[in-house]
């Protein structure tokens, strides 16, 4: 059994494979502020330098040049502090800045991070903390008042190691003082001068790691200080060590480099304390701490003390005192509470929260007690488990609220088709909190179903209804299905629904045709559209309301008014007649009178037609209608005259109405009725006086007339109509006195102010002045009166109204061009500068020349100047806009020097006349330079942007353009010696190197004294090995700046100069190059010699070692590969040393390499390879004695000697077969053939099956009879029985009985039997057959009995058969009846017998003559008939004796009557006469007993007379007339008593 260990050691990395000097491997240059960090100050040639090993990323360590005496990094971040004497610095490396500064006025003796933020400080006379926060300096530490902390030491004295454990200050209130602890430190024997070197707490496990000088762990329990373990890790003295926060352990560097750490191993811990340890104590208090399912197992599988609580409830009591119990206790303390039936302790845990809520308690709770259960499933936040309890629980309305406050998603359908199970009501109001948000929680349909699913149909009503309300286009078919449902069941509720006009999106022929079938006449005709629908239903109309009736025709169009009409009056004229009247009546305008009249005559309904012609025949004109009505009337017998007015007023009415009224007015004039006009015009419709005026003015009424007129109307006309009528006759002055009245009266009509213009306009009477002073007038109306008249005027009017178009459109047709230039320029609207600027305006050119001549120049507003340059340049008309831009900017106006302008002249020049680009720069000095030249250089005007950034000084980017868009370096090289400028150089070697004319690109950078761009001089210099100007220009960029790169690409470029000397000269001297970085690429570039110095220097000796094996140095590679102590060291110098054939130094280096299984299978490819089977094998067996040997070396070296020396294979396996990898060296036997070795491998890894098989597929190799005995007898697939049964009676037969004694406790015997007869080979097995007959086995008697049959055995034959009576005994008997020895026929008599079939077995006994066995049987079957025909037989054979015999034999079978009849008759009287004898005394025998048993009874009725059965004084027996006597109740279960009479019971009797 493998030991048990407390603890995990493991190796995390090697510093010296990382370059670490191993002299600066110790206490006074190594620090481990924590487990993230190692930092190592080291010393290269005569610089300083600090390593900086990030654990998570320890393959790339950061080394920085530092001139401190002391480094400690920051226990959580790249933050490093260091101190030289008395100065103190803190540095964020990854920031690369300087945090903060300090200068201590003491010396410093001992530093430490105490935290993430605070440094320690102790000095000889004071401790001071030091935050890295804001601007603080060190602060001096007073007494600290916190109580309650254990204070550990470790000691060694002359008397002995001592561990202290003690608490410093007073313990807290309530707490109890902690009993200080002093334990013995053990040394072991061979190192009593050790002693304690650090010590760190896990505080995780409660436990104190205690390192030793000599490399020793102890591990001591913090509480009780008893010594848990106490091993040695290392050889090496561990001088620094950290808390290993992952693991709660310790992690360490030693001597040698190694990081080291050790943890509790959980896994054993417990076991270990309680097993190893036999502290159980601490073992508890250890599961506590780690408290994991595993932890359970383990306390449930220690058995109970007599007389105390379990194991494990003492572990939960102590848990439940801490604190919470965790998910695994939790569930395994309610498990046996629960089934104790203790809910109460339960209730009270989770109130105090002592267990830690589950999915898995709360299923174990809900079968006790569901309300808890939601409880727990609350508190472990398991939300459909929630929503199922709430659901069981009846609390419907919790389900929707609990699942938005957890944002969880159940299935709503399915949770509301279980509560509609439960109740239809709570499921509606469940239904309606789904769908009350805007986005509701479930699908409506899957809901409408669940509704109809149980037919409730009055609740999804109520949910539709509330559903619904918002009536969206998305829920017409919902709308539908409400409507559906209701018109199929409750009609009535749908006529409500439709009433109500809540719904507008449903499917309306669908509808239309349910309400139909339901009888919804009125709600079916709303919905139909189609007419021939309509027609049927509308004939109804007892069942229509009339009035409805009558307004629904107003929906309908004219032909399908008039064809329901028809469909009315065809259907029941009687009935519908009043309907139509009433339609016709309402409806004649649209409908049309003249159809409808035919409609009727259609009919012959002329009482129809008089009544709806009555109706209209008063309002009508239409000489037919009034002769229809007259014609209807005469038919239907209703004839009326009517009077007629003389009065002229009723004249004057129908004349104003028919718009007669120019007629009117000069039938009035003519007849002298002039008062009629004025009466017409005052009183009956003012409206109409521009009318009257007219018609007046055209009989030549007098002016003074037609004043007064005008004058005293005081009703409303139209103004406009008034001054149209004058207008037109030419006669506009007449209305002067009357306009100028109205105005003084403070009218502000337009028309009045438009009639004033035109009259003054014609006198020329001051018309501008009025046109442009008036505001009331219409500008429009005006201008366009005054356009023939005068044009000037007309701009005049329409300026004043901006009448835009109507101004441009006067000014083309009459020449104005400046004034609409002028115009244009005040309007200052771009809309309307683009309207005229347009390509087809066939006056644009005069326009611009006006703009550019007069208006612009006139103006000194730059908002209008903007407008106007922004419209040119609107219209893309760039040619005019030089124009107008140098009218403006070179004629010395006053915006000659507006940068905007300057610059929009030049831009425009760039556009569309670029060869005066030039000038324009030359001669303009405000504008914007570089922006100018950006855009020149966007338009490929290169030589002008030269000159703008040449005229203005600015130099760099006048290079720029002379390199990347003229791309004349020579002019560029030029102009940078005119200037000469460090940026303008700077700019030119950037384009020299892009050209790669890295030569001339490293002199331009070194007249500009610019390193800036060394990364890229670099990657040219490599590309075009220019490595000699390199060399310069990196040198020139040292002295700028020492940057690593530029050193370390300065080493490498001394490297490729193969300047060996200078480039050992320059590592040893101080330098902040990356020298394994350079190591590598001369490694890669096959520079050796340079990379074995780079090596060297950086100690890295892992890649030294490679170097050197390039170099042929094998003996120096394996020292080298032997300091790296790097397994991929090791393996790259053996491989190497294999390639040259030095055996014996790649024998020392596999040594290292093969203890690494993950290695061996690639070392043994490489030696198989090549070859080198016999070195492979003697590095195995070579490396078996290693104390680091494992599985892998010994299966591979297993396998090897499989293939190459297989008379050592079994002699291997035999030694180490339990460190082999059986799986493994199973295949490479199979391959090799090693039958035997094969099997003995089957049998050590108990592959019994496979072993039997391989033994009888290879006998000749690997069967031995003792192995496969043992091994068959172990196999688990029961057919190898079978098939080394056959391989035995192929290979062994005489040892098969040996196998079967083997085998049988688990054969099939039927089977076996059954095989060996198919084989012939029952007579080899018969040993076999008889040890397993005792199971009684149909199989084996059978076959067992067919052998004693053939081998003439009938004793061995009548033992079977008595002693196994499971086989056929019929089949067996009638063979055995024709066999030819009597004995065995015998035995078929025998076996008849035992059948019961007497009469064979008789009839084959008379055959054989056995006359005794034929009385037995005779006897034995109990048959009169087989015995007398027996004696019948003995008598025809004249047996007489046998016949004597069998009277006796068969003596109680046999009637005396027929023995006598025999005897008598064959006259052997004399042998029968002892059995008549015998008969006789038995008679006589009967007689004397019955006699005496006679005589007794007499004896004993003379003595005791029985009392007769009474009821009363009467006897039951002898009473001479019988009395009602109550009946007596039957013996129970038996018989029936009619009433009256005594019970008669079938099977017993009455008491």
């Amino acid at each position: 059994m493998a030991q048990i260990l407390p603890i995990r050691f493991q190796e995390h990395l090697q510093l010296q494979n990382l370059g670490v000097n191993p002299a600066n491997i110790g206490f006074s240059y190594l620090t481990m502020e924590s487990d993230k960090f190692i930092c190592i100050r080291e010393k290269v040639g005569d610089q300083n330098q600090v390593v900086i090993v990030d654990m998570s990323d320890p393959t790339n360590p950061i080394r920085r040049p530092i001139s401190a005496d002391s480094a400690i990094m920051n226990p959580a971040s790249k933050v490093i502090a260091l101190k030289a004497a008395k100065t103190l610095q803190i540095f964020n490396i990854e920031m690369k800045s300087k945090v903060k500064a300090h200068n201590m006025t003491e010396e410093v003796m001992f530093w430490k991070w105490i935290s993430v933020n605070t440094v320690a400080l102790v000095t000889e006379a004071a401790v001071f903390h030091w935050s890295m926060e804001g601007d603080s300096q060190p602060v001096k530490v007073e007494g600290n008042a916190s109580a309650s902390t254990l204070f550990c030491f470790a000691v060694r004295s002359q008397a002995g190691g001592k561990l202290h454990i003690i608490e410093v200050g007073q313990p807290a209130t309530g707490n109890q003082p902690f009993a200080k602890k002093a334990v013995d430190v053990f040394f072991p024997p061979e190192a009593q001068t050790d002693f304690p070197v650090a010590m760190q707490i896990g505080t995780k496990h409660g436990v104190i790691y205690l390192i030793t000088k000599y490399g020793y762990i102890h591990l001591y329990d913090l509480e009780s200080g008893v010594c848990i373990y106490m091993n040695r890790i290392s050889a090496e003295t561990i001088f620094v060590t950290a808390p290993h926060e992952p693991t709660s352990g310790i992690i360490g560097v030693n001597k040698k480099g190694q990081v080291l750490s050790v943890c509790v191993e959980e896994e054993n811990i417990v076991n270990y304390a309680t097993n190893v340890l036999q502290n159980p104590d601490l073992g508890l208090r250890m599961a506590g701490v780690l408290r994991t399912a595993d932890t359970i197992r383990k306390f449930q599988g220690v058995p109970a003390q007599p007389g105390q609580a379990s194991p494990l409830l003492q572990y939960f009591g102590i848990l439940l005192d801490q604190g919470q119990l965790n998910k695994f206790e939790s569930l395994e303390l309610c498990r046996p509470v629960l089934q104790q039936g203790r809910k109460q302790l339960l209730e009270k845990w989770l109130k105090e929260d002592k267990l830690e809520c589950s999915e898995e308690l709360g299923d174990l709770v809900k079968a006790s007690d569901p309300t808890l259960a939601l409880s727990v499933y609350l508190r472990a936040n398991v939300p459909n488990k929630v929503i199922q309890c709430f659901a069981e629980t009846g609390q419907f309305q919790k389900i929707v609220l609990y699942a938005k406050k957890v944002g969880y998603t159940p299935d709503w359908v399915f949770l509301l088709r279980n509560v509609m199970r439960v109740s239809p009501e709570q499921g509606l109001q469940f239904a309606q909190m789904l769908v009350q948000d805007e986005e509701p929680l479930a699908n409506i349909n899957q809901i409408v179903d669940v509704f109809v699913e149980g037919s409730l149909i009055q609740q999804c009503t109520s949910f539709l209804l509330d559903a619904l309300k918002n009536n969206r286009p998305a829920e017409g078919h919902l709308q539908t299905r409400l409507l559906e449902m209701n018109l199929i069941h409750a009609p009535q509720v749908a006529d409500a629904i439709l009433g109500n006009q809540m719904f507008t999106h449903y499917d309306r022929p669908h509808v239309a045709q349910l309400c139909e079938k339901a009888g919804l006449l009125q709600r079916a005709l709303e919905h139909y559209t189609d007419l021939y629908d309509i027609k049927r239903a509308v004939v109804h109309t007892h069942l229509l309301n009339p009035e409805w009736l009558v307004n629904f025709f107003g929906s309908l169009s004219v032909e399908d008014s008039v064809e329901c009409l028809r469909a009315m009056l065809s259907a029941n004229i009687r009935q519908n007649l009043q309907l139509c009247v009433q339609v016709a009546s309402k409806y004649h305008e649209q409908l049309g009178t003249q159809t409808l009249v035919e409609l009727f005559e259609s009919f012959k309904s002329y009482e129809g037609l008089f009544y709806f012609l009555g109706s209209i025949v008063n309002f009508s004109q239409e000489q037919d209608v009034h002769f229809k009505y007259i014609q209807a009337a005469c038919k239907t017998g209703q004839i009326k005259e009517e009077a007629k007015l003389t009065d002229q007023l009723p004249l004057i009415i129908v004349c104003d109405r028919f718009d007669f009224v120019h007629d009117l007015v000069l039938y009035l004039y003519r007849n002298s009725l002039q008062k009629y006009i004025e009466i017409y015009v005052q009183k009956v419709n003012p409206s109409r006086l521009p009318v009257v005026i007219g018609g007046l003015l055209d009989v030549d009424c007098t002016e003074d007339v037609i004043k007064n007129l005008i004058m005293v109307v005081r009703g409303q006309f139209s103004t406009d109509e008034l001054v149209e009528e004058v207008e037109k006759r030419n006669r506009l002055k007449l209305l002067l006195p009357w306009l100028e009245s109205r105005i003084h009266e403070g009218c502000e009509e337009p028309a009045t102010h438009n009639a004033l213009a035109k009259i003054y306009i014609d006198s020329n009477n001051t018309p501008e002045r009025f046109l442009k002073e008036n505001p009331f007038y219409d500008s429009a109306v005006v201008g366009r009166y005054c356009e023939k008249r005068d044009p000037h005027l007309a701009c005049v009017a329409y300026e004043r109204g901006q009448c835009d178009l109507d101004l441009i459109k006067v000014c083309n047709e009459n020449s104005l061009f400046k004034s609409e230039a002028r115009y244009l320029v005040r309007r200052k609207d771009p809309e309307l500068w683009a309207t005229v600027l347009e390509e087809n305006n066939p006056y644009r050119r005069q326009l611009i020349d006006q703009v550019v001549q007069t208006a612009l120049s006139e103006t000194q507003d730059p908002e209008e100047v903007s407008v106007t340059v922004k419209a040119f340049m609107t219209a893309d008309l760039p040619n005019e806009l030089i124009e107008l831009l140098e009218k403006i900017v070179l004629d010395n106006s006053v915006f000659s020097e507006h940068r905007n302008l300057q610059n929009l002249l030049i831009l425009t020049a760039i556009k569309a006349d670029r060869t005066r680009v030039m000038e324009y720069i030359n001669r303009l000095d405000n504008y914007d330079a570089p922006d100018i030249a950006n855009i020149a250089i966007s338009n490929e005007l290169f030589e002008e942007a030269f000159a703008i950034f040449k005229k203005f000084d600015v130099n760099t980017s006048a290079i720029q353009v002379l390199i990347e868009h003229i791309q004349n370096l020579d002019r560029a090289y030029e102009f940078a010696e005119n200037c000469n400028e460090p940026a303008v150089w700077s700019q030119l070697a950037t384009a020299q190197l892009h050209r790669d004319l890295v030569k001339e690109a490293i002199d331009s950078y070194i007249k500009a004294d610019d390193p800036s761009a060394y990364m890229e001089v670099v990657n040219a210099a490599s590309k075009n090995n220019n490595w000699e100007d390199l060399v310069k220009f990196l040198q020139m960029a040292r002295k700028k700046a020492r940057e690593s790169y530029v050193e370390t690409e300065l080493i490498f470029a001394l490297a490729k100069t193969n300047r060996l000397a200078e480039l050992e000269e320059f590592i040893s001297g101080p330098n902040n190059a990356h020298i394994q970085q350079v190591g590598d690429r001369c490694y890669e570039e096959g520079m050796y010699d340079a990379a074995k110095l780079l090596y060297n220097n950086v100690s890295n000796f892992a890649r030294l070692a490679s170097t050197l094996v390039h170099l042929g140095e094998y003996q120096a590679a394996v020292d080298s590969a032997r300091k790296a102590n790097s397994t991929r060291t090791w393996k790259e110098v053996c491989f190497a040393c294999v390639e040259g054939e030095e055996f014996r130094l790649a024998q020392i280096c596999g040594l290292h390499i093969v203890i690494h299984a993950d290695e061996l299978e690639e070392l043994i490819s490489y030696y198989q390879d090549r070859g080198y089977f016999e070195e492979l094998i003697a590095l195995l067996e070579a490396a078996l004695g290693l104390e680091r040997a494992h599985m892998g070396m010994f299966t591979e070296l297993a396998i090897l000697y499989s293939k190459f020396k297989p008379q050592k294979m079994r002699e291997h396996l035999e030694l180490f077969w339990s460190r082999v990898n059986i799986p493994k060296v199973l295949r490479a036997a199979e391959q090799s053939h090693l039958w035997a070795e094969l099997v003995f491998l089957y049998d050590k890894y108990e592959e019994y099956d496979n072993a039997v098989i391989t033994m009888m597929s290879h006998a000749t190799d690997a069967w031995k009879e003792g192995l496969f005995k043992d091994t068959i007898a172990k196999v688990a697939n029961v057919e190898l029985y079978y098939k080394s049964l056959s391989f035995y009676l192929d290979f062994k037969p005489l040892l098969l009985n040996d196998l079967l004694a083997i085998l049988s406790p688990r054969l099939d015997h039927s089977r076996a039997v059954t095989f060996f007869s198919k084989m012939k080979q029952l007579k080899l097995v018969k040993p076999y057959l008889r040890s397993v007959q005792s199971h009684n086995n149909k199989g084996v008697n059978e076959a067992l009995n067919n052998l004693l049959t053939d081998e003439e055995d009938y004793q061995g034959l009548r033992v079977s058969i008595d002693a196994y009576d499971n086989f056929d005994t019929i089949g067996l008997a009638q063979r055995l009846e024709t066999h030819e020895l009597i004995e065995f026929r015998r035995i078929a008599a025998y076996l008849y017998k035992g059948n019961n079939r007497w009469r064979q077995s008789v009839e084959l006994c008379k055959k054989d003559k056995l006359y005794k066995d034929a009385m037995l049987y005779a006897a034995e079957s109990k048959e009169a008939e087989l015995a007398e025909t027996l004696l019948q037989w003995f008598l025809e054979e004249g047996k007489k004796e046998c016949f004597a015999a069998c009277l006796f034999a068969s003596y109680d079978l046999l009637h005396p009557d027929v023995v006598l009849e025999l005897a008598w008759r064959h006259d052997i009287v004399d042998f029968a006469m002892p059995y008549f004898i015998q008969v006789m005394r038995e008679y006589l025998t009967k007689v004397d007993k019955l006699e005496e048993v006679e005589s007794q009874r007499k004896t004993e009725d003379e003595v005791t007379e029985p009392q007769p059965m009474v009821f009363g004084q009467q006897l039951m027996l002898t009473g001479a007339a019988p009395a009602a006597v109550p009946p007596q109740p039957p013996y129970p279960g038996y018989g029936y008593a009619a009433p009256g009479f005594p019970a008669q019971p079938a099977y017993g009797f009455n008491m």
